[in-house]
């Protein structure tokens, strides 16, 4: 494990310009699954995660002449932004490589801190692989995003907060991708208070370290692919699955329906805005994915906030479906004077808001003199679509739903 002597000189080095993030209780999200859920919220770190503290104690470690070089990393977005805007803060040049499918909003944001992106290749591992070699043509400083003990020991100073601010936690859950933030935050936690559990969290759609921790040796993705681009890594760490069968008490999966359920659980009760990779510890939690006494003092890593615009408003969209508070139907009518008010009149009927309509008489597969009506209604849960279904029924409208 990293020594915990580490861990707070990185403390130290980083508090000119990390913030302290919030750690504060879930209320309403506690009562429901009985226990004390308290949520870290890196999501409102500088940059939007909490990768710039690693990021920032390698680069204020580096030599001069390392730093006069420049720097140079491979990232899915929330390390470039760490990198891109500690570099900035030294005066040195830095170069990003990114997936060529990393969100805009990351792209964007890396940019705007004065880095230099070149896009390349389908995920993170193609572009680690692209960004070594770059570096080595180009002389430039190599900044690992957790294959790095400097890295490591700034991402683990996320532990020291919460610890300071809630001394009796029972269980630490943590997002894993590369294993770095696990890492670090594991081997204070164990130096600390041993009894805490650690329990790291993958996506079922990259699953190299959740299965390397289940038969404790390195075991590499073929493809990676989920939602929670920030965890989207496709090779296992070999010096990282060291830390983890070290320091971590377990690991589960979460997948990326049970991940949208959690980014709009935060999004709705929190008012949180949190992606893929940061909701995955809110996302076992929710799902029971680990055991825990009743009661139990739960700390869950909220590492980023950095989420894709249109990815959160199709996680909204199919969240109100998935709720009951939108329906979408097809309806057949006779395409005639007054149909269609007699039809909307109905769900005036049934206190139903029409949000969007659809009117199709040109269709091949329809008869002639019909058409087809597609409505997206905004409805109150599940009894009300029922009593909707009910009132179609029984005026006669034949109609499918679309889910």
């Amino acid at each position: 494990m990293i020594p915990l002597s580490e861990i707070i000189q990185a403390k130290r080095q980083i508090s000119k310009i990390v913030t302290n993030t919030p750690f504060a209780i879930a209320s309403i999200f506690s009562e429901e699954i009985d226990a004390e859920v308290y949520l870290k919220k890196e999501n409102l770190q500088l940059t939007g995660a909490y990768k710039i503290r690693g990021a920032y104690n390698k680069i204020a470690s580096l030599s001069k002449d390392e730093k006069k070089r420049g720097v140079i990393a491979a990232s899915a977005g929330n390390h470039a932004q760490g990198v891109a805007y500690s570099a900035k803060t030294f005066g040195i040049n830095a170069t990003i490589i990114m997936p060529e499918a990393t969100p805009l909003l990351k792209v964007a944001g890396t940019r705007a801190l004065g880095a230099e992106v070149i896009l390349h290749g389908d995920n993170y591992d193609e572009a680690y692989a692209y960004a070594r070699t770059y570096a080595s043509d180009n002389n430039l400083t190599f900044i690992h995003p957790f294959e790095d003990d400097k890295v490591i020991a700034g991402q683990g100073t996320v532990a020291l907060e919460m610890i300071d601010e809630v001394n009796d936690l029972d269980i630490i859950v943590v997002p894993i991708g590369g294993g770095g933030l696990i890492s670090g935050m594991a081997s204070a936690i164990k130096q600390i208070d041993p009894k805490i559990k650690v329990i790291g969290v993958t996506a079922k759609g990259a699953p190299a370290m959740y299965e390397s921790f289940r038969t404790k040796k390195v075991v590499h993705s073929k493809s990676v692919r989920t939602i929670a681009d920030g965890i989207a890594v496709r090779d296992t760490s070999e010096s990282n699955l060291k830390h983890i069968l070290e320091c971590v008490d377990d690991v589960v999966q979460v997948d990326d329906e049970e991940i949208a359920s959690a980014i709009l659980m935060l999004l709705e009760r929190q008012k949180l805005v949190v992606e893929g990779g940061g909701a995955a510890s809110v996302a076992a939690i929710m799902h029971r994915k680990f055991p825990y006494e009743k009661g139990a003092k739960i700390g869950a890593v909220l590492s980023g906030g950095n989420i894709d615009v249109q990815m959160l408003s199709v996680i909204i969209e199919k969240g109100l479906i998935k709720s009951h508070r939108k329906m979408k139907l097809l309806i057949t009518l006779i395409d005639k004077p007054g149909a269609l008010m007699r039809l909307t009149d109905l769900f005036r009927e049934a206190n139903a808001n029409i949000i969007e309509i659809d009117y199709d008489r040109t269709s091949t597969k329809l008869s002639y003199g019909d058409a087809k009506i597609t409505i997206v209604l905004e409805t109150k849960g599940m009894e009300h679509q029922d009593t909707i279904r009910e009132m179609l029924l029984k005026a006669g409208y034949p109609f499918e739903e679309e889910l």
